[in-house]
């Protein structure tokens, strides 16, 4: 049963990088009205959250740019961007070698117990590994589902 969810990762993963594959760079930062972000920010942000679920809160290491945290985290937002957000490319190769990561640091760890139990500004609290990868398919397809309007709020724009 702990494969479904290391299948799961990597089908979301898999459909997120599908969707912005060969997308314009006009459609990659464009900010549409009613809207904060773009989909760099999401992509990064995508990338920031779950690195942070899987490997920070395991106690592992994490592989994350020392500026992911100052562009991506919850509340950051371009327009407050003093520094170039990463390319389309280094989000792509980051975003595809994650997956297999968490697989392999994790395999065997779902049940393990968190260093410090997580909650969310909801009242949700995650206590083990296997919670937070859980909830982080929920968090991923939010995000997917924002990018998919992002293109096409975009695509009319242009």
């Amino acid at each position: 049963m702990d494969q479904v969810v290391f299948k799961q990762i990597e089908f979301v993963r898999h459909l997120t990088i599908q969707a912005v594959e060969g997308i314009s760079e006009n459609t990659l930062v464009v900010i549409p009205e009613g809207f904060n972000n773009n989909v760099i920010w999401n992509l990064g942000h995508i990338y920031l959250v779950q690195e942070k679920f899987a490997f920070y809160f395991s106690g592992d290491p994490l592989q994350l740019p020392e500026n992911f945290d100052r562009l991506f985290a919850k509340g950051t937002k371009p327009a407050d961007w003093n520094e170039e957000a990463p390319k389309l490319e280094v989000l792509l190769e980051l975003l595809a070698d994650q997956p297999k990561r968490i697989q392999q640091t994790l395999q065997s760890r779902l049940g393990e117990p968190i260093q410090k139990p997580f909650t969310l500004g909801s009242g949700l609290t995650f206590e083990t590994i296997g919670e937070l990868l859980n909830f982080s398919l929920n968090h991923e397809g939010m995000h997917f589902n924002t990018i998919q309007l992002l293109k096409r709020f975009a695509n009319n724009n242009l």
